[in-house]
């Protein structure tokens, strides 16, 4: 039970701060650890309802950056002149064109994604799916990051997970595996942190 008593507390405290998930708390303790958002970037936020990640970026990027939030679900404004929401499914193979089309300069400098598929309570299965959507995503921080950009994506404990770290390696210089302290213990979720992506 312990779990949930600290699922509980991050959920009251992401009411109590006004961030509309928990999640929120993941994206802070990343860029706390790994500078990972810097005032005045430029992000792409993947998978981006309910918002809690969005609203992080925009805290961490300032009045100066720009936050573009996607998914295939629209997502409550938050009142940002320098956050918009496209709605879209990051698996459309026109989506690189789109996202770079709202990007100020056509680029990013940081890519985040805490994309994940429906849960079918299979593990093999969830974990294969969870593997392809954060392969997805990193393709497109391949093509919309500049040069020395930078990402965060959610994966998952389990077989596959070793093939996806090499790919993130052959693409970022330095390669992180991060478990959030807001995660919970038995959740197989982690993320891959990207740093300094290969011109």
């Amino acid at each position: 039970m312990a779990w949930r008593a600290r699922g509980d507390h991050y959920y009251r405290l992401a009411r109590r701060m006004g961030y509309r998930s928990r999640a929120a708390f993941k994206l802070k303790e990343a860029i706390e650890r790994f500078r990972l958002l810097r005032p005045g970037d430029v992000v792409v936020d993947l998978g981006c309802a309910p918002g809690g990640w969005l609203q992080v970026a925009r805290e961490a990027v300032g009045p100066e950056g720009f936050v573009l939030g996607v998914d295939i679900v629209p997502v409550r404004p938050l009142g940002f002149d320098n956050l918009k929401v496209l709605v879209a499914d990051v698996l459309d193979p026109g989506i690189v064109d789109l996202i770079r089309a709202e990007l100020p300069g056509g680029s990013a400098d940081v890519l985040l994604s805490d994309m994940a598929p429906k849960a079918s309570g299979v593990r093999e299965l969830d974990h294969a799916r969870q593997v392809d959507l954060a392969g997805r995503a990193l393709e497109v921080a391949r093509r919309v990051l500049k040069p020395g950009g930078r990402a965060l994506v959610k994966a998952s404990q389990g077989p596959l997970l070793a093939e996806l770290v090499s790919e993130f390696r052959r693409a970022f210089r330095s390669v992180r595996t991060f478990k959030p302290k807001a995660s919970r213990p038995e959740s197989p979720e982690v993320y891959l942190v990207g740093l300094f992506l290969h011109a």
